[in-house]
């Protein structure tokens, strides 16, 4: 692992690439090419674009009603931002730098934190807690509290229960147990895959 960036300098990184893609091409090859250059990016040893893509496939299986075959022809093939790379990214995730903002609370985050989605953020917790975080563990269970409040407004969390039954599946005894299933959408399945040492991108 060369870097885990901060969202929000990916966010920077991402807008300038949408800035400066052509608006003559089709937006799904447009939306291919951005995706591309944030997967070379996270392959590079930079997990801060793994969280981008974690969402961004999300976003897009949303979209198409949970068709995988549909994202991974938009994405291109062997990048769909499966199982294994999410569990990846979750366990490097630094938790003491999630920005976690408290209702009434109008500071804003400091520009080293990682602003996440709050189902990414069960994700994290989750599997840390697993790992045997114990720290971790005490921020899922309040983290867990506020997921009743949100199944009903959040399309994402379907994304996260998927992740908490292949994270039981595949885990041994030990560690935090997940809370009891319920309804996931089909498993968020792709090609194991390790992020690799590679050339490091020009920064544009």
């Amino acid at each position: 692992m060369k870097e885990f960036s901060p969202t929000m300098r990916v966010d920077v990184f991402v807008s300038d690439w949408k800035a400066a893609a052509s608006l003559e091409i089709p937006e799904e090859e447009r939306e291919r090419e951005i995706y591309g250059k944030a997967w070379e990016a996270y392959l590079d040893g930079d997990y801060g674009f793994g969280l981008w893509l974690w969402h961004e496939c999300d976003r897009l299986t949303n979209n198409f009603g949970g068709n995988v075959r549909e994202v991974t022809r938009v994405l291109g093939p062997g990048r769909y931002f499966g199982f294994s790379h999410r569990k990846a990214v979750a366990l490097e995730v630094p938790i003491e730098r999630i920005y976690r903002p408290r209702k009434g609370d109008m500071s804003t985050p400091r520009t080293d934190a990682f602003v996440l989605p709050h189902y990414q953020v069960l994700c994290v917790y989750l599997a840390r807690a697993m790992a045997g975080d114990p720290k971790a563990k005490a921020l899922y269970e309040i983290a867990i509290g506020e997921l009743e409040d949100r199944r009903r407004t959040d399309p994402f969390l379907h994304h996260y229960e998927t992740f908490r039954d292949l994270l039981a599946r595949t885990s041994g005894a030990g560690g935090a147990a997940p809370p009891p299933a319920a309804p996931a959408a089909p498993p968020a399945s792709g090609p194991p895959a390790k992020p690799r040492s590679r050339r490091s991108l020009p920064k544009a």
